[in-house]
């Protein structure tokens, strides 16, 4: 469906400023519509003809609607528009007319021209049309609820008209609470409550106030009931500042354990103050449940803080028992272990940081293939660099995701690279830590006098910079991860399937295991290794 701005943008000859202020309109007209118990429909005239397009829509909570299908994008012109286009052309609200018929439904037409304020105050141009279209299916006698529930409306159906209404949205505020429904106040223009629903009436008996709010000036009463002094001024400034005419931003009010949303509106048709509309909503559980989670994310925190800390004490340990072992496989194979510890202790450091269970894994990344470019056992310096993103990762994915790409990196920078002076036609002895410790390459064939052998052309090839890349790109709820290298490459006679080094085997325990994917180790068609992993994200 197109939008607000695309609709306009077609079909009119509106300026940005005035498209803004319809979205401002459109993202504070629900309360309008609750209060007059009717549809609103946004109607903007189309250029070069005398009929109206429908650009937005908003049907009330508060009583059924009087359309069943959406009427954005409709262009309608003639008889069905002349009350809008009165309203248009005389800039005043709409109301003569008899009931129409939609189907079944009897509905009543109202229009409301929308204003433009200019930025001297004065009243400006009409822009737009609100068609507030209501369904008399279920016309009843109004309640003492419903009385000042209308009364409103017409208050802020003349507001919209004169270009008051709605007032400026403060940084960073929603327009989603309270609403109608929640709780209604109204006062008069010396701070007075005349009328307040039984939802208002038990929100204010949650902060400690028993008797009715009737006669009440709420102002001096919320600094009263507040638990906090500053935060009960604050609360009365800002009804005091609807009064003036303002438009302060929502307020939660604390006390007896209770807190209270409130939001206050002037209350100015024709530009006259008389008084205030004040929406308040009971916040108390809401907000109690938000501090259990609060506390519920610091203890999960502070446990994979706990669980970084076990584990580094762990690597350290290991280390420890490396530096004090002779027989060097066995030192080798405690520093591998140090290395797999501390890869999996960063998946948990991140977490600790982090607001839920997911973690940022390009930080992750960097610092694991920083870490194996700088242990490394070889005198060739090996550049590790990462393409793309992986963006966000569950930590179910992250933990195992990081220990494979770990091992992949190590191999890479340590076996993928013969030292200087090695012999490039000999095969490599350990590429990727795969091999078997009694594997060995065929033999090659001998030169002859036709010409170089292949060893001899890889030979007289310009020396590369060695390098390590690791590409990461999400396609259809998978994560493909490439680690690629620019080594010397896998023998001939590599089988991923039958090698019993340990690296191989977390690999590929891991990769279609606990992440459910696919692993793949192949010569590049240049020269070099990759491997090819793929993920799938839906669980």
């Amino acid at each position: 469906m197109s939008t607000l701005r695309d609709l306009a943008e077609e079909h009119t000859r509106l300026r940005p400023v005035d498209i803004d202020h319809l979205h401002r309109v459109a993202g504070d007209w629900q309360l309008l519509s609750d209060l007059s118990f009717a549809d609103l429909l946004l109607w903007v005239p189309v250029s070069d003809t005398d009929g109206f397009v429908c650009v937005a829509q908003v049907r009330p909570t508060t009583a059924p609607t009087a359309y069943q299908d959406d009427q954005v994008g409709r262009i309608v012109g003639g008889p069905e528009v002349a009350h809008l286009a009165i309203a248009y052309t005389q800039g005043r609200i709409w109301r003569e007319g008899d009931p129409v018929w939609y189907g079944d439904t009897p509905a009543r037409h109202e229009a409301i021209p929308v204003r433009l304020r200019s930025g001297d105050g004065e009243s400006g141009e009409v822009i737009a049309v609100v068609g507030r279209d209501t369904n008399l299916s279920t016309a009843r006698t109004p309640s003492q609820l419903e009385l000042n529930y209308l009364t409103t409306a017409d208050d802020l159906a003349q507001m919209l008209s004169d270009g008051t209404f709605p007032p400026v949205r403060h940084p960073g505020e929603t327009t989603t609470a309270p609403r109608v429904g929640d709780g209604l106040v109204r006062l008069d223009a010396n701070g007075k409550v005349t009328y307040a629903s039984p939802n208002a009436q038990s929100a204010y008996r949650r902060l400690g106030f028993a008797s009715h709010l009737v006669g009440e000036d709420l102002a001096a009463l919320n600094g009263r009931l507040a638990a906090d002094p500053l935060e009960g001024t604050e609360a009365a400034n800002r009804v005091l500042a609807a009064l003036r005419g303002e438009a302060p931003p929502r307020r939660e009010i604390e006390a007896r354990g209770a807190t209270v949303l409130t939001r206050a509106l002037p209350l100015m048709p024709a530009g006259v103050p008389i008084g205030a509309l004040v929406l308040v909503r009971d916040m108390t559980e809401v907000r109690r449940r938000d501090r259990a989670l609060i506390t519920k994310d610091a203890t999960i925190r502070e446990i994979h803080h706990r669980v970084k800390n076990n584990l580094q004490t762990v690597a350290a340990l290991l280390r420890l028992q490396a530096r004090r072992v002779g027989i060097p496989a066995a030192r080798a194979a405690l520093e591998e272990s140090v290395r797999r510890v501390a890869s999996i202790a960063l998946v948990h450091e991140t977490l600790s940081m982090s607001s839920d269970e997911a973690v940022e894994f390009d930080g992750i990344v960097d610092r694991v293939a920083a870490a194996a470019a700088e242990v490394a056992a070889t005198e060739v310096p090996v550049r590790v660099r990462r393409q793309g993103s992986f963006g966000v990762l569950p930590a179910e994915i992250a933990t195992s995701l990081v220990i494979v790409l770990n091992e992949l990196l190590l191999n890479a920078v340590e076996h993928a690279f013969p030292e200087p002076g090695e012999n490039l036609a000999a095969p490599p002895t350990a590429a990727l830590d795969v091999l078997d410790s009694d594997a060995s390459a065929p033999d090659g064939p001998a030169p002859t006098e036709q010409g170089p052998t292949i060893d001899q052309e890889k030979a007289d090839r310009p020396v590369e910079p060695a390098e390590v890349v690791v590409s990461a790109h999400r396609f259809r709820k998978q994560l493909h991860v490439t680690v690629a290298d620019n080594g010397q490459g896998l023998p001939e006679d590599f089988d991923a399937d039958q090698g019993s080094r340990l690296g191989l085997q977390i690999v590929r325990a891991l990769a279609t295991g606990e992440l459910r994917g696919t692993i793949e180790l192949r010569n590049r068609a240049g020269a070099g290794t990759e491997a090819l992993l793929v993920v799938p994200l839906a669980r």
